[in-house]
């Protein structure tokens, strides 16, 4: 496998440490990056800046472990730093615990020959040697970790052109794709959003990939032509300040930290409010072709048939199997296929609007120092469709990662009905057939979208959150519409303890 390597000039202590921060925020446990250079060359000021930033705490002590050989630090992700140099054999790296901290958590390692064919093939090594007044520091490695590496660093570059070269970056919140967000401070507080473009991946029906036939967005172009809609439309959507849409980096509004739970808890007037907003956002005309900027556009795409069974059929492809301990049969799939097609008929006949996608807890923040549907900032609505104007407020009532009590998802249900009454006329029938068919979609969706988590991907924490789900099922799948569906799942033993 060719190693790639890249270099950057460090002209003086800060521009180090600062490079160890920007490390810090492409590590992820299982890593080990490897620190080479003459004594003097600046490797315990790389290792501090990365340590801090590991670990949130600018002031950290973060002694050298010369002497100690290793030193642990609790961090975002728990970090070992190595100081091979006092090393008398690699087999001595049994006794400091090396695998155990690198299966735990990332690991430093200064004087990394020492450790004779020791560090993973995956290990990334960062060379530091004194040029001029400063320093330079080569980057070499191969792989996802030099990948994630090379990101942070591209991340940097786009600060640097955007004016803001010398902000401390700060890790903020990931998700279950590939996009992360970060705190950039620099005067006031904004938000880099690093989304690289979408890996489709293999064929999976009809020769095409999963994304594509699911309509995720492939670019972060997307995101900026419904924000740009969105705020056209009177929706509190982050203002976005740079932009580099070929590499996948803005650099947004930071629109608070404002939570819809108290102590982990829906709270019912929040979650009215947004209902009201999605009324009113539901209430008007939105264009299916975005501008994202001169000359690139986006096309909001449908929310088809093909999409709704590919992503109901993640039940069937890593729920079941979960559940039962074997793959569902042909039997399964085409009984499962049978009992979703009239339930994907009701969802087409319903009304259509501009459909988020994930309208719920995590993407709202609420601003209640402000008035109206401005209390309430929306985020990650870059996979919108074209669709069922019921599928978000089924994600809100039902919201994925919080328990919403049947009363709070009523009176959220409620409120959103009474805006649209209130503004004309309702299909009101119609509306709830389609609110029950979408949060069975979605939920079915969701179940195997968490145990894939899991299974491929190594996130077990998800699985805490079935139970939740599958009570949001049992509450979809009570709606007299969805009779034929509810029997299926029943007779298969889908619903666990929300059967009845």
């Amino acid at each position: 496998m060719d190693v790639s390597a890249l270099e950057r000039f460090l002209p003086d202590e800060r521009a180090t440490g600062m490079l160890g921060a920007d490390l810090a925020l492409a590590l992820r446990a299982g890593d080990v990056l490897a620190l080479e250079g003459d004594l003097g060359a600046g490797k315990t000021t790389l290792a501090r800046g990365l340590i801090r930033a590991l670990a949130e705490d600018p002031e950290l002590e973060v002694p050298s472990p010369t002497f100690t050989l290793v030193q642990a630090y609790e961090a975002r992700i728990p970090i070992h730093h190595f100081d091979l140099y006092r090393l008398s054999s690699a087999a001595e790296l049994d006794e400091l615990g090396f695998d155990d901290a690198i299966s735990q958590g990332a690991a430093l390692v200064e004087w990394p020959d020492r450790a004779a064919g020791r560090l993973p093939a995956s290990a990334v090594f960062v060379e530091l040697t004194h040029e001029r007044d400063g320093r330079t520091a080569t980057v070499t490695g191969t792989g996802h970790v030099f990948e994630r590496i090379t990101r942070s660093l591209a991340a940097r570059d786009f600060l640097v052109r955007s004016g803001h070269g010398d902000a401390q970056r700060a890790y903020f919140t990931g998700d279950a794709s590939a996009r992360s967000y970060e705190i950039v401070r620099d005067g006031q507080p904004l938000v880099l959003m690093n989304s690289p473009k979408l890996v489709l991946g293999p064929p999976v029906r009809d020769g095409k990939p999963y994304a594509e036939i699911a309509h995720t967005a492939q670019s972060v172009s997307a995101f900026v032509a419904i924000d740009r809609a969105l705020k056209a439309g009177g929706v509190a959507v982050p203002e976005i300040f740079a932009a580099d849409l070929e590499r996948g980096f803005l650099l947004i509004e930071h629109l608070g930290s404002g939570s819809f739970l108290d102590d982990g808890r829906p709270v019912a007037d929040r979650y009215a409010a947004a209902a009201k907003l999605l009324a009113a956002m539901h209430g008007r005309k939105w264009p299916s072709r975005m501008e994202a900027a001169p000359g690139v556009t986006h096309t909001v795409p449908p929310f088809d048939r093909a999409a709704m069974m590919i992503e109901a059929d993640l039940l069937v492809d890593w729920y079941i199997p979960f559940l039962t301990g074997k793959p569902a049969n042909d039997e399964i799939r085409s009984g499962y296929h049978d009992a979703w097609s009239q339930v994907f008929d009701l969802m087409e006949r319903a009304e259509k609007t501009l459909m988020l996608r994930d309208f719920h807890s995590p993407n709202l923040i609420w601003r209640g120092e402000r008035r109206g549907h401005d209390r309430i900032g929306v985020l990650d609505f870059q996979d919108a469709l074209i669709g069922p104007s019921a599928y978000d407020l089924a994600s809100l009532a039902m919201d994925a990662r919080v328990t919403v009590p049947p009363e709070i998802e009523r009176s959220t249900y409620d409120a959103y009905v009474a805006a649209r009454r209130s503004a004309g006329p309702f299909d009101e029938a119609g509306f709830s057939e389609a609110y029950a068919a979408t949060a069975a979609q979605r939920n079915s969706k969701i179940l195997g979208i968490f145990v894939r988590l899991k299974e491929r991907d190594g996130k077990p924490d998800y699985l805490r959150h079935l139970p939740r789900i599958r009570d949001y099922l049992g509450r979809a799948l009570a709606h007299p519409a969805l009779a034929g569906l509810k029997d299926f799942y029943r007779r298969n033993g889908l619903l666990g303890d929300t059967e009845e």
